[in-house]
């Protein structure tokens, strides 16, 4: 009896380990998958529209369905301004399920990059499932090196878009999406399964896994970056 208790318990921590570890080697995607879209000369984000954002999700990895039938499956990461106005919070984690991404660009998985770009979509984000559509909700990003002026007609939608897949980087219309928070991976990365409202909100500590990304994220969305 004793042996099967060490035994189940032995089991639970390598369930665990295996969690976190598959946490922490998504955090170091989400983080190659920004870090390479915004090294694309004159094709990356445009840097305006990186300074304006209230939040960033990014979800690499989308899974395959989604470019025949429409369905998809993903997880990935948000985070948005810190209170004290000084860079990005801790980030939140986040299931991307069903709905479908506009122009089939095809691949067996799509990386997805969106800016939310006002308080009403942060707050949006915020709650625990919500589903993308409506007009001026959200629109297909721009690319490339583009003035102010050249991206103001964007600011009226809510978030904007992005994907990536066999290397080509566009803006697409993401609708029927629903973004659900994922407590587990919450857990896996702060101990408890905090929901994505108190982590984004209470300030907490960035776990180790997620300073890279979060330094990446504060490297390309100052105004002093180039």
């Amino acid at each position: 009896m004793r042996f099967l208790s060490l035994l189940l318990a032995a089991g639970a921590a390598a369930g665990a380990w295996a969690k976190d570890s598959s946490v922490d080697k998504r955090l170091a995607e989400a983080n190659t998958v920004f870090s390479e879209v915004m090294s694309i000369a004159d094709r990356a984000i445009p840097q305006e529209l990186l300074e304006k954002a209230q939040c960033v999700v990014i979800v690499p990895g989308l899974k395959k369905g989604a470019f025949i039938f429409g369905a998809k499956y993903g997880k990935g990461f948000f985070t948005c301004r810190a209170k004290s106005g000084m860079g990005w919070s801790a980030p939140a984690a986040i299931r991307v399920e069903g709905g479908s991404i506009g122009f089939q660009i095809g691949g067996s998985e799509t990386d997805v990059i969106m800016l939310v770009m006002n308080q009403r979509g942060a707050q949006r984000l915020l709650s625990s499932k919500f589903t993308l559509g409506g007009e001026g909700e959200v629109a297909a990003g721009p690319v490339g090196r583009s003035t102010t002026a050249q991206t103001d007609a964007y600011m009226t939608a809510e978030m904007l878009s992005w994907s990536r897949a066999r290397g080509v980087f566009a803006g697409v219309s993401l609708q029927g999406a629903t973004l659900r928070q994922d407590l587990d991976d919450n857990e896996a990365m702060y101990g408890k399964p905090y929901e994505n409202k108190q982590i984004i909100q209470s300030g907490l500590a960035i776990p180790e896994a997620a300073k890279p990304l979060i330094a990446t994220l504060n490297k390309y969305s100052s105004k002093k970056s180039s």
